[in-house]
């Protein structure tokens, strides 16, 4: 990605402290033999009121009723596993929920999906992948209960937009991300898919704001930490560490008014960050996008005729205003897509298109 997001601590945090009691403390807990009911609970109080009101109120919701009813399917689902079986589970649910070591391709990290269950515990899979999809829901995180419990999303978009004010998606570039100032937001894209994961749907460490062309076009439930070959390196949304991307562009025909996205090369660096490079290219249709954009009327060839006319209107050579760009995508690399607009106004120059306008402007 071009660049990481911040991470905003929030309220909304708890919803995954309720689920890790409820894993570890009452799921992994069950082959004890105890009945279940309320008093598995008093441990978490703000849990046990939730529960108490969708599991016991006259007049609770019925997606509340089904939030209880699972937790208790999947306790009694747990009770005949072995303490080597829960003590499995323990550890795909760590890792599963380690998204920085996830993303890092971490040896010691053994994550699972629900295909993975599927082959050993079938009804637990099944169970599992019911409660855990439909658990980052608004017809759930809405009922009254638990948002007076751990707050809503939209405050946390807020709070998380007013440290994140970049306002481009950093998988592409391409795209606004709504802030502040909009009365709308941008969807939640589950890092690692929900349709995939287990345990991990309400982790906001796999939750990230993403435009709507990246989420709902390109990634769909693409998945960053597997392909066919296996596990792999992917870059970890919320990295504290920064890192440049580097994009080179080549064209194959000095020929913008017929250029096509076969006349386009592009190169992506660092060399230290290739694995991470290549999932992200793959995963967010990066190569068709971006060659996609420099063919445009509107984009690529405007950006080369922008140097043109600027150089005719001030008297410029192009080695002025390329200059100029290039310090503009320096100081602001993703306003205007300068972090694109600057490696394809070099290849322009590569290609010789604008000698013509330097050799008249080097005429006595």
């Amino acid at each position: 990605m071009l660049f990481a997001y911040t991470y905003v601590p929030h309220a909304m945090e708890k919803m995954q402290e309720f689920i890790d009691f409820i894993f570890f403390e009452v799921w992994c807990k069950a082959p004890i033999g105890l009945a279940f009911r309320l008093d598995l609970f008093e441990n978490e109080p703000d849990l046990r009121e939730v529960l108490s009101a969708f599991g016991f109120a006259a007049n609770a919701p019925e997606r509340g009723k089904q939030f209880y009813k699972d937790i208790k399917a999947i306790y009694e689902l747990f009770a005949p596993l072995t303490s080597v079986q829960i003590g499995q589970f323990k550890q795909w649910y760590q890792a599963n929920n380690d998204i920085e070591k996830v993303c890092a391709n971490d040896p010691a990290v053994q994550i699972v999906r629900y295909v993975d269950i599927a082959a050993i515990h079938p009804d637990l899979s099944e169970r599992l992948a019911s409660f855990f999809k439909r658990l980052y829901s608004q017809q759930l995180l809405d009922l009254a209960a638990l948002r007076e419990k751990i707050g809503q999303i939209d405050e946390h978009y807020q709070a998380f937009m007013q440290t994140n004010t970049t306002g481009k998606c950093p998988f592409c570039g391409l795209s606004d991300i709504k802030g502040v100032r909009h009365t709308k937001r941008e969807a939640y894209d589950h890092y690692l898919p929900k349709a995939l994961y287990p345990f991990n749907s309400i982790n906001f460490h796999n939750l990230v704001p993403t435009c709507h062309e990246c989420n709902s076009a390109y990634k769909l439930s693409r998945d960053p930490a597997c392909n066919a070959a296996g596990r792999r390196k992917a870059f970890y949304p919320y990295a504290t560490g920064s890192h440049d991307i580097e994009i080179t562009v080549d064209l194959n025909s000095p020929d913008i008014d017929r250029l096509t996205p076969a006349d386009i090369q592009l190169t992506f660096g660092p060399a230290t960050l290739h694995e991470e490079i290549e999932t992200w290219k793959e995963i967010y249709g990066l190569n068709e996008r971006y060659k996609a954009k420099l063919c445009g009327e509107n984009d690529g060839k405007y950006w080369l005729m922008q140097v043109l006319d600027e150089c005719q209107a001030y008297g410029k050579q192009p080695a002025d205003i390329l200059a100029m760009h290039a310090q503009q995508a320096k100081n602001c690399p993703y306003a205007d897509c300068n972090f694109l607009r600057k490696p394809f106004l070099d290849a322009c120059q590569l290609s010789g298109l604008f000698d013509a306008i330097a050799m008249e402007g080097a005429a006595p």
